[in-house]
């Protein structure tokens, strides 16, 4: 695709003028770092706030009293029960328990608002209106709102000039907030592990918003690489990357976000797209699985690297990986075979011919930070 081609998102003339180098990325032209430099954008966000661009997501809204059941036919994921002012982490799933995106779903009491990723946002408002299309209403809000996520500790501070009500929100509260008189939805969650918003905000009102929060002292504009950076340390999936239509979310180490009402033995147990196959690993185990993996040499370990064991096998490879800034060394997530996955198993990466020492480990690699009241 052309410089031509890519989509802008509404913020485009603000990154032009903070001096952004773009990239293309989803079909966008985007920011994947500011003068301050991914390095120091990372630890910005560790130490203060950033303010991140995420306005190439997909935003939905889901209208109608049928909506949340709809919707529950096509996740693994209690809908029906969500409480108004909570959002949820989901899967889509397709018949072979393939993981076709994840996103974000909240329940904003009048109709569900979803945030899906950007490169694959045309083929899940395809997929909804084409199973959800005569329970409810399918709004796309791709040509309408921006998204701007507010993350690190200084956050709720920053945020809280503007409304001091988003203070008292906890982790994964969804809430409609007016920020400098505009109707924007404001979540506190993020992609970062640290405490922070996500904000919804009207089109032509996002770069008024986003140059109030840059203009707060704590505030430093954070692109897309030090956004990799910051998720990888949080142990954090990459959907295209460390999962897609080949894993499962058993697969995927994403067992945690299949509901108990929706797993084997819960009242609303499978009715969604690959239940058989997702719970039965479940019950039975799985060949291979997503690990966090620490290099003991000080080797980045890129995507696509092979993982072996000490007889010279392949056993998986690596679907994340770089230099984790805040953990002051290289990371990685990638998928090995069950009988390599325990926690503390050696395995080994082969990185241009070279055996590279690495230990299976617990993620996330940086503890994470969320507010929980």
């Amino acid at each position: 695709m052309s410089d031509e081609q890519l989509l802008k998102t509404p913020l485009h003339v603000l990154h032009l003028e903070l001096g952004a180098r773009l990239v293309p990325f989803a079909g966008y032209e985007m920011p994947v770092q500011y003068p301050l430099g991914v390095m120091k954008e990372h630890q910005h966000t560790r130490e203060q706030a950033g303010l991140f661009d995420v306005s190439h997501m997909g935003q939905i809204r889901l209208h109608g009293a049928g909506a949340a059941r709809a919707l529950e036919a096509l996740v693994p994921v209690d809908i029906i029960d969500l409480p108004v002012g909570m959002q949820r982490y989901a899967m889509f799933t397709d018949e072979n328990g393939g993981i076709l995106d994840d996103l974000m779903v909240a329940n904003a009491g009048e109709y569900l608002f979803l945030v899906v990723n950007a490169g694959c946002k045309q083929q899940d408002l395809a997929h909804l209106i084409r199973h959800l299309g005569a329970a409810c209403e399918v709004e796309s809000l791709f040509d309408s709102r921006a998204l701007l996520a507010l993350q690190g500790p200084k956050a709720a501070q920053v945020l809280g000039r503007l409304a001091p009500e988003v203070q008292a929100m906890t982790f994964m509260q969804f809430a409609s907030v007016r920020l400098l008189g505009v109707d924007c939805y404001v979540s506190r969650s993020g992609y970062t592990g640290e405490d922070g918003y996500e904000i919804s905000v009207p089109v032509e009102q996002a770069i008024r918003l986003a140059r109030a929060l840059l203009a707060e002292p704590e505030v430093k504009p954070v692109g897309l690489g030090a956004r990799d950076s910051l998720r990888l340390e949080a142990g954090l999936c990459l959907y295209g990357h460390d999962m897609d239509v080949t894993t499962t979310p058993v697969e995927a180490s994403l067992g945690w976000a299949i509901s108990k009402v929706r797993r084997t033995d819960g009242e609303r147990a499978g009715g969604f797209p690959g239940a058989g196959r997702i719970l039965g690993q479940q019950r039975e185990g799985v060949a291979s699985k997503r690990v966090g993996l620490l290099p003991l040499e000080r080797v980045p370990v890129r995507e696509g690297t092979p993982i072996v064991n000490a007889q010279e096998e392949v056993i998986g490879h690596v679907t994340s990986g770089g230099f984790g800034p805040s953990l002051g060394g290289p990371l990685a997530i990638g998928y090995v075979q069950n009988a390599h996955a325990a926690l503390d198993s050696e395995v080994f990466a082969v990185v241009r011919g070279k055996w590279v020492p690495m230990r299976v480990v617990k993620t996330p690699f940086v503890p994470q930070r969320y507010y929980r009241g």
